[in-house]
């Protein structure tokens, strides 16, 4: 279970960051510094926080809800991440900032702040719930983060441009949609 864990919270958020508000700061924060491995180290030191904390909510509520209320919120939280992975990201109100704290600094603190409420942190805490392993899903899906990001930052718009978003996206809604209704008929008692 812990090899799937790891495995699934990767590929899971690897491809839902595809697109997604987070890779299009690690976009601008590379355009707006050029200093690409503050800007990485900034974005895994963001994530592992974020992350840990969503995984942290995510194994809190496997503890206050009952198998089958667990069940339902599992099923359709991950319906509704299918569904949600197919609305394109924009940056909004997300500004890379000034840059007086250091490029470290500076990354750590937009990254962190843009990831909250973002359908990977709250992908990491229904997958930490449904697997009941914290510290192998924020594993996951930090390196899945990474994944999608660090080539990001080093290759800027050019790799980003090449994607079919429609066609990642769509695998990554098949994938949690599959995970929702595999929560709610409980396949292989995994709550």
């Amino acid at each position: 279970m812990s090899a799937q864990a790891f495995l699934v919270s990767t590929g899971v958020v690897a491809l839902a960051e595809i697109g997604d508000k987070t890779q299009l700061l690690a976009l601008l924060l590379a355009a707006r510094f050029r200093k690409p491995w503050p800007i990485v180290l900034g974005i895994l030191v963001a994530t592992l926080a974020n992350h840990l904390l969503a995984g942290a909510v995510g194994a809190w509520v496997t503890t206050v809800a009952s198998r089958d209320v667990l069940r339902w919120i599992l099923g359709a939280s991950f319906l509704a991440m299918a569904a949600w992975i197919m609305v394109p990201d924009k940056l909004d109100d997300t500004v890379a900032g000034d840059g007086r704290y250091g490029v470290f600094v500076t990354t750590v603190i937009t990254f962190f702040l843009a990831e909250m409420g973002d359908k990977t942190q709250i992908a990491t805490a229904a997958l930490a719930a449904q697997y009941h392993a914290l510290v192998t899903v924020v594993a996951g899906t930090t390196l899945g983060m990474l994944i999608a990001d660090v080539p990001a930052v080093l290759l800027g718009d050019r790799a980003a441009v090449r994607l079919p978003l429609t066609l990642v996206h769509g695998i990554a809604a098949a994938v949690f949609a599959v995970l929702g209704v595999l929560a709610l008929v409980n396949v292989g008692g995994a709550l």
